[in-house]
């Protein structure tokens, strides 16, 4: 490693705002294993921070990542750094950090948490060539043990494990070193030729070619929607239980109701739907063929939405979803094979009795992007209506990829309030549909930059199999239970929070 040319940076309190890692151990407690180790870890939040006090940081460190991690298949961590923990680094990254970091060749970065809760971030998205960690222990059957091979003192380790990288001579020391004056694992500093300290200051104004930014987070998974700190993870707790009977509530109620109803029931148990633009009238009657309604597709609830702003009942079209959340959607669903002309004839065939909604993406993505569209409605009708979807939520996801998809509704419905934005775009005039002799490729691409320059998203050409393989290690394929399989499902619903 030319060291002249290298950087090494520490990540805690310095590539990223928060030293404190304490949430992020809280996110690997709540997906890797379940509510009660996350409420466990929550409960020993003032005995950690006690010890910190007391000077016995790296004890507190190896409390949380003993509690978080005990028991827990190394594999299950994995998962959890690769889907989930990408996106809350993100959004805590230190731009002034980053700009000094990335101006370096070679780029080094130290945690403090284990290697493998990191690794993943620091080289896909900031483009770390080397991360210097400790490892975490693992038993013969792939289970972590909850202890760390540092040596004892975790400061020693990372000042050995950083002079490895460089030759003993003066002038192979590393050439710059960013991190806090004071805190454990910022010792290597001593190694470096230059020292930098946060606070670093970085002009938001200088939006040009130059500044490279880190690689966005575009796909990410978990329930929970802010990091959760210590007040934000009581917060949880607190409001689970009624969260859970609220969802319920809502669910009941949004079944049984007619669909005139349901955007009036909507705000008095909390939630809200924005709607924007002209929708279109229902189809005449003893029309011929129905419109096309076009979405983004955020969550599973996207057609349901609409159909309640429509206020009629609108079939959806679906790619996989649960047999479950089949049999309790108010709107009747069609389920495509992936099999290109029996979907054709399925959509021409709903069509002809009336007005379809489409998701063309065929998965849903939670990040300001829209990925790329399958140009088979394109082909199959000139009746387009773009609709871009989108939706805001306080405490938790209502998608996921790793997780059972049964509980998507119940997830979306156990937020505080939950807000739903629809804006109809104008129909497709006839010049931009394949009546005219466009492609039904270039009909899709048009009609995903028109949705994406409305919700102010960026198109992409990622697409269903590129989100499984990265937040799931498959490509998306569903086994289907059967029903009983799924009551069983619905009963031990929660059960995973409970490891």
């Amino acid at each position: 490693m030319e060291a002249a040319a290298a950087v090494v940076a520490e990540l805690e309190g310095t590539l990223l705002h928060d030293p404190d890692p304490f949430s992020y151990f809280m996110l690997v407690a709540f997906e890797a294993s379940g509510l009660l180790r996350f409420l466990a870890l929550l409960l020993l939040w003032p005995l950690i921070k006690l010890l910190e006090a007391v000077g016995m940081r790296d004890l507190g460190l190896k409390l949380m990542i003993f509690v978080a991690t005990v028991g827990v298949r190394v594999s299950e961590i994995e998962s959890v750094a690769r889907a989930v923990l990408p996106k809350f680094y993100m959004d805590d990254v230190d731009m002034g950090a980053w700009r000094v970091f990335s101006s370096r060749e070679k780029r080094v970065v130290v945690t403090k948490m284990p290697k493998l809760m990191v690794e993943r971030f620091v080289k896909d998205h900031l483009s770390a060539h080397e991360v210097i960690g400790a490892e975490l222990v693992v038993n013969r059957f792939g289970y972590a043990t909850g202890l760390v091979n540092d040596g004892g003192d975790l400061d020693v380790f990372i000042l050995s494990q950083v002079d490895k990288l460089f030759d003993h001579d003066d002038d192979e020391l590393p050439g710059l070193g960013l991190g806090r004056r004071t805190g454990s694992g910022s010792s290597f500093l001593s190694l470096c030729k230059e020292e930098m300290h946060p606070p670093f200051t970085f002009n938001e104004d200088l939006q040009n070619e130059q500044l490279v930014r880190p690689l966005p987070v575009i796909f990410h998974d978990g329930r929970l929607v802010k990091r959760p700190t210590a007040a934000t993870a009581l917060l949880i707790i607190l409001w689970m239980p009624l969260g859970i009977v609220l969802a319920v509530v809502r669910m009941t109620v949004g079944t049984m109701l007619p669909f005139w109803a349901k955007p009036y029931m909507s705000r008095i148990l909390g939630g809200q739907v924005i709607v924007k633009g002209k929708p279109p009238p229902p189809p005449a009657h003893g029309s011929r063929s129905g419109v096309l309604f076009v979405c983004t597709h955020r969550t599973l609830m996207d057609p349901v939405v609409l159909a309640t702003v429509l206020r009629r009942r609108i079939p959806a079209v679906t790619y996989s979803i649960s047999r479950l959340t089949e049999i309790l959607s108010p709107i009747p669903t069609v389920r495509l094979t992936r099999i290109r002309e029996v979907d054709a004839e399925k959509i021409k065939r709903e069509l002809g009795q009336g007005d379809l909604v489409v998701c063309p993406e065929g998965t849903t993505c939670r990040e300001p992007f829209l990925l790329r569209f399958s140009a088979l409605f394109a082909e199959l009708t000139d009746r387009i209506v773009p609709v871009a979807m989108n939706y805001r939520v306080g405490f938790f996801h209502a998608t996921t990829a790793r997780g059972w998809k049964g509980l998507d509704p119940i997830f979306f419905f156990m937020n505080p309030r939950p807000v739903y934005e629809v804006t109809f775009l104008n129909q497709l005039p006839a010049e931009a549909t394949c009546s005219s002799g466009k492609s039904p490729h270039d009909v899709a691409n048009y009609v995903q930059r028109i949705l994406a320059a409305t919700l102010g998203f960026e198109c992409t050409n990622f697409t269903r199999k590129d989100k499984y393989r990265v937040l799931a290690g498959n490509d998306g394929t569903v086994s289907y239970m059967s029903i009983v399989d799924q009551a069983k499902k619905v009963v031990s619903a929660f059960t995973p929070f409970f490891h």
